[in-house]
């Protein structure tokens, strides 16, 4: 949607492999690779951008996130420490370790934009313990915000979809079923589109929402107004 607005875009990507196939898909776009796991490969992606002679950037977009359920999605009281703590450093500290290590590439007025959920309060078990990662990475913009506050005017904001059909949802165990009651509970009837959620980080991307700062803006078309329709009651009941 970004490449629609005729901005100009550059991917960042875990490996060669997916850089290979995302080059392919989009071959006029420069693509690098940086697994954020690794502090070096975070700080060799700066001096790559910048011996690319890039422009400062005005945006910045933190689409990660990555959990290991295992074999079999566990109550969330037996999550595995280490699983934990690797679905955290990748779905969140890297949002924090990537703006560090970027802030001299991003201008005094940049956006950056996470990509989070439309809430993390829904104890869904086939999330796992995903929520109260993504809950830490909405705090997070807040004090980036701040952060960042001491010398410049960067914005953090979140675009926080409810369920998408992506190809990243397609290994969430269940995730199929609640995205087919999500089209039931949702008063159109049809489900948030990624379209929708682009479009969403693409106005907070712009100029024209410079006074949005530290916010979630939730996109799931209505879904949580929604939860006691009559129609879905009467399924439960009868």
């Amino acid at each position: 949607m970004l490449l629609s607005e005729n901005a100009v875009v550059d991917l960042v990507v875990r490996d060669e492999m997916i850089a290979e196939k995302v080059r392919l898909l989009l071959p006029k776009q420069k693509v690098f690779v940086c697994n954020v796991e690794k502090e070096l490969e975070i700080i060799k992606l700066r001096q790559t951008l910048e011996a690319d002679g890039n422009p400062q950037y005005d945006g910045l977009v933190h689409s990660i996130a990555f959990a290991d359920y295992g074999n079999e999605m566990k109550p969330f009281h037996e999550t595995p420490k280490e699983a934990f703590l690797q679905a955290l450093d990748i779905s969140c500290f890297s949002l924090i370790a990537l703006c560090r290590e970027l802030a001299g590439l991003l201008s005094k007025t940049a956006s950056v934009v996470a990509i989070s959920i439309s809430t993390t309060r829904m104890a869904s078990e086939n999330y796992g313990y995903m929520a109260p990662i993504k809950a830490a990475l909405d705090s997070s913009l807040a004090f980036l915000t701040k952060s960042f506050s001491q010398f410049s005017e960067i914005r953090f904001n979140a675009v926080a979809p409810s369920l998408l059909k992506t190809s990243a949802s397609a290994g969430i165990p269940g995730y199929a079923d609640s995205y087919l009651f999500a089209e039931q509970a949702i008063p159109r009837s049809r489900a948030v589109q990624t379209d929708e959620a682009a479009a969403a980080a693409v106005f907070l991307l712009s100029p024209r929402s410079s006074g949005i700062v530290a916010q979630k803006i939730i996109v799931d078309a209505g879904m949580e107004i929604n939860y006691f329709d009559k129609n879905i009651v009467q399924k439960v009941v009868r």
